[in-house]
């Protein structure tokens, strides 16, 4: 059997650099096999990042943004606000927005219409990461149907599901999460692997020919010890995983077993963060008073590069994308075999 890349492994950060300047909110990352890179934009829209370093903000028609001066703006939203993206197999951007509670569709020269906000009668909830799969189906997720949504936080509500959108129409194919976050296929897309941000577990369920999901089981441990945000597979099944606010940067590999790769986080902010997340007594200002220095509320990774061996920390506070050099080349997304 093929030796593990990341045991053993972690991040020096004397070899981090970076790339973009001035960002808002770059949340979630998208990478092209010509080097382009993508990212969610706090005004709206995305930030197109060319290899050279040039970069020009794609804004979405008929949006405001939030004041990314302002950091619980980020957190609670409020008018349009960019989090999970995709691309589908024409270039087109899928967006999950944090502000709208809506799934839309913005095209690359900015022009932008919403898909869905309601879902059997009732608005989507706070909608928070959108995925395209090999077939061009778009798969989201909505994190809580509270108001606000930081309630779900203290009082661990498992409101939270996936939804589906393909030919059929728009539908829930699996619900009962707590805080669902970002979502993941492994190589074959016979698996559908979820963050539970606010349970600080990470979940799978087997898909289904025709996208109904099941066998529902916890993956490694049931306490991640931090509050997963996003996370992407590499090519030997390690799950790598972004620890937001007490910025960490872990991998579950393929047996389960947790690694820590890389640790941004004071010691004292992380006790004091678990203390109120586990107590139920979580606030905004809490929130906003803990974060790294690398990739602050270190939010998402994507790997890049023409080998995939290039990953890319996304983050809710940074205005730059860190990015360094893995042993192992990470798992191509569907948009990839478009290049």
């Amino acid at each position: 059997m093929r030796r593990n890349p990341l045991i053993g492994w972690t991040v020096d950060r004397s070899v981090i650099r970076t790339i973009g300047t001035d960002l808002q909110r770059p949340e979630c990352i998208l990478a092209e096999r010509d080097g382009t890179l993508w990212s969610a934009d706090a005004r709206g829209g995305v930030m197109c990042i060319r290899p050279d370093g040039t970069q020009r903000l794609v804004a979405q028609t008929g949006h405001r943004g939030v004041d990314a001066n302002d950091p619980t703006s980020l957190i609670l939203g409020g008018a349009t606000l960019p989090n999970g993206i995709a691309m589908n197999r024409m270039g087109d951007f899928l967006i999950a927005n944090f502000g709208t509670d809506a799934i839309e569709l913005m095209h690359r020269d900015g022009t932008s219409r919403t898909l869905y906000t309601h879902i059997d009668g009732q608005p989507l909830g706070k909608t928070n990461f959108v995925l395209s799969d090999s077939q061009d189906r778009i798969w989201f997720t909505v994190t809580t149907r509270l108001v606000p949504w930081t309630r779900s936080i203290n009082e661990k509500t498992p409101d939270g599901y996936v939804g589906l959108i393909d030919e059929r129409g728009i539908r829930i194919v699996a619900e009962g999460f707590v805080g669902t976050n970002e979502i993941r296929f492994d190589a074959k897309e016979e698996w559908l692997y979820v963050v539970e941000s606010n349970a600080r577990r990470i979940s799978r369920l087997r898909v289904r020919p025709d996208g109904r999901l099941g066998d529902r089981e916890t993956f490694g441990p049931p306490d991640l010890g931090g509050t997963p945000d996003g996370f992407a597979f590499d090519e030997h099944g390690n799950l790598w995983i972004t620890i937001v606010q007490t910025d960490r940067l872990i991998a579950l590999t393929p047996e389960g077993e947790l690694l820590t790769l890389l640790n941004d986080c004071d010691a004292q902010q992380q006790e004091v963060y678990d203390r109120h997340f586990y107590a139920g007594t979580m606030t905004p200002e809490i929130m906003a008073a803990t974060q790294g220095t690398i990739a602050p509320w270190m939010a998402s990774l994507t790997f890049g590069g023409s080998d995939l061996r290039t990953v890319y920390l996304g983050s809710l506070r940074g205005t730059t994308i860190p990015y360094f050099r893995a042993p192992v080349a990470g798992l191509p997304l569907a948009h990839w075999q478009r290049n």
